[in-house]
C-alpha cells in the first residue's frame, strides 16, 4: 500500500509535464482527463496513508511537491491562454502566496523548526486547493467543449455548459483567492509565535 500511495503523487508530477504537452498542443480533451485524474490522487493518496498509516516523509514530500506542480503550471499555462485582469491577477497572487509561504518554511527550517500543515479536515488551505482545481476543470472543459462543438450538434445543453463554464471558473478562482490569503495570514500568525521562540 505504501508504494501505491507514493505512485500516486509521483504519478500526478509526471501528469503535470504531460498536461503542459497536451495543453500547448491543444489536445483539451485529453488534458482535461489527465487534470481530472490527476485532481483525484491529490485526494486518493492522502486519503489511502492515513487510512493504513503509511505516511512517510518522501510521500509527504512528493505529495507537496504534485500538488505545487500540478496547480502551479497549469494556472501558468491559463494566464498566457487567458490574458485578462480576472484570470491574470488572482493566478499571480496565489502563486506569490505559494512562494512566500516556502520562504517562510525555509527559513523555519534552517532554525530547526516545523511549521506543520493545520490539522483541521477543511483548512483553508484545503478549501485553497478544491477550488483551484474546480476553477481549472472548469477552465479546461470550456477549451475542450470549445473545440470540439464545431464537430457537435450545438444543443441547449452544451450551449449552457458553454455559458456556465466561465462563469463557474472566475468564481471558483476568486474563491480560492479568498481562501488563499486567509490561510497565508494563518501561516503568518504561526510563523511569528515560532519566531518569538527562536533565540
Amino acid at each position: 500500500m505504501k508504494f501505491f500511495v507514493n505512485f500516486l503523487s509521483a504519478f500526478r508530477i509526471f501528469a503535470t509535464f504531460a498536461i503542459i504537452g497536451t495543453l500547448m498542443s491543444g489536445m483539451y480533451m485529453t488534458t482535461l482527463i489527465l487534470f481530472v485524474i490527476a485532481a483525484l490522487t491529490d485526494f486518493f493518496d492522502g486519503y489511502l496513508a492515513r487510512k493504513y498509516d503509511v505516511c512517510t516523509k518522501i510521500g509527504g514530500v512528493m505529495d507537496h511537491i504534485g500538488d505545487k506542480l500540478l496547480v502551479v503550471n497549469t494556472f501558468i499555462l491559463l494566464c498566457i491562454m487567458m490574458p485578462v485582469w480576472f484570470t491574470v491577477i488572482p493566478i499571480i497572487i496565489m502563486i506569490a502566496r505559494e512562494l512566500y509561504i516556502s520562504g517562510l518554511r525555509e527559513f523555519l527550517g534552517t532554525q530547526k523548526v516545523a511549521m506543520p500543515v493545520p490539522s483541521p479536515r477543511f483548512s483553508m488551505g484545503k478549501i485553497k486547493t478544491t477550488f483551484q482545481m474546480i476553477s481549472i476543470i472548469a477552465f479546461l472543459a470550456l477549451f475542450a467543449l470549445g473545440a470540439s462543438v464545431g464537430n457537435a450538434s450545438e444543443g441547449k445543453m452544451l450551449i449552457y455548459a458553454i455559458y456556465a463554464l466561465p462563469n463557474i471558473g472566475i468564481f471558483s478562482l476568486w474563491f480560492a483567492l479568498a481562501a488563499s490569503i486567509w490561510s497565508a495570514t494563518s501561516y503568518t500568525r504561526t510563523f511569528i509565535q515560532k519566531l518569538k521562540k527562536i533565540k
